[in-house]
């Protein structure tokens, strides 16, 4: 999907201006001297005040901030257009390993209000009919097929967890962006309800890195028990910031997934788990996301742990954490 047409617009005529504003100040030069009719004959410039000569230095400078404005104006323009394909990293079916061992699951075809089908996992609790069930949406890459191991791990502790893959990452339709994964959990939602037949209080949206927007977004036009953020950022428009510093293109990018600006909403119990060495989202933004949270809210650091390592890193308290506050959230009813 391409810019929208406001902002595609409004880049185009700031190069525009810009590029006749830079040629403006520097062709300004004195009127030109009528040639002698006899050469014998010196001409004198007419009298009067003459047009003013930018000294040299200061048109070089021109020069040189014209040049960088026209190589950021011009990354802005080409990258727009392909936002997407800086957000979303799919793996679609067959990559990954869709005959996991030691996971018992059940395949879901999941209708979208958009006339899309996604896919989903469906893996019962030890005590099917009871305990808490993880909603889970994970992040930008990959796709379900790559979270077996996890998902595993998830009902050794007790959980039921159903995981869909957004519109476009492995055997769901369609192609991925922020409306259409917020329309993928809705669907996912209403499957858990409505088919598998889940009470609300039950239900504790999980999200990883993209995906608590995700969960958030479902947390909040639903009602659930609890939500687990692992890794959130602060917004999509953050992380475009701490990823491009230098091209200023966060402010025209379309996606939102703002968490920090949502979250105040919020009424059901929320935990956020962050690891403190995160070298993709700073652990700065998952607190940011915290501290906008309303109670009741709990911060779980995991210490050492990056990004893509918080499950090995956390090991045995992490799993016994998520788990201790699932089952506080199933009891307490739902919220919302």
């Amino acid at each position: 999907m391409g810019a929208p047409k406001p902002v595609t617009r409004g880049l185009l005529a700031l190069a525009i201006v810009l590029a006749f504003g830079i040629r403006a100040a520097l062709a300004v030069k004195p009127p030109p001297v009528p040639a002698p009719a006899d050469p014998a004959v010196a001409v004198q410039a007419p009298a009067g005040p003459s047009a003013p000569s930018l000294p040299l230095w200061l048109r070089r400078a021109i020069r040189g901030v014209a040049a960088i404005a026209g190589v950021v104006v011009g990354l802005i323009l080409l990258m727009l257009p392909f936002e997407n394909r800086f957000i979303y990293y799919p793996s679609r079916y067959p990559a990954g390993d869709w005959r996991p061992n030691g996971l018992d699951f059940t395949d879901c075809a999941i209708a979208t209000a958009d006339g899309l089908e996604v896919h989903g996992w469906w893996v019962p609790g030890p005590a099917p009919g009871d305990g808490p069930v993880l909603l889970c949406f994970h992040g930008n890459a990959g796709n379900i097929a790559d979270r077996a191991r996890v998902l595993a791990l998830f009902r050794k502790q007790g959980l039921g967890v159903l995981m869909i893959d957004y519109r476009g990452y492995g055997k769901s339709q369609g192609h991925p962006s922020e409306k259409g994964l917020y329309l993928d959990a809705e669907a996912a939602y209403r499957h858990l309800t409505a088919e598998l037949r889940v009470p609300p209080q039950r239900i504790v949206c999980f999200g990883e890195s993209l995906g608590c927007a995700v969960a958030l977004h479902v947390a909040l036009e639903r009602p659930v028990g609890g939500v687990v953020l692992q890794s959130p950022f602060a917004s999509a428009r953050a992380m475009a910031q701490r990823m491009l510093p230098i091209i200023p293109l966060w402010p025209f990018i379309r996606s939102r997934f703002d968490n920090v600006g949502r979250i105040p909403a919020l009424k059901a119990p929320v935990l956020i788990m962050h690891g403190d060495c995160d070298e993709i989202v700073p652990f700065k933004q998952g607190l940011a996301v915290f501290e906008a949270a309303p109670q009741p809210k709990e911060l779980y650091v995991i210490g050492g742990a990056g990004h893509n390592d918080v499950y090995d890193v956390g090991g045995n308290a992490y799993f016994a954490k998520l788990a201790s506050f699932c089952r506080r959230c199933a009891e307490g009813g739902p919220k919302q």
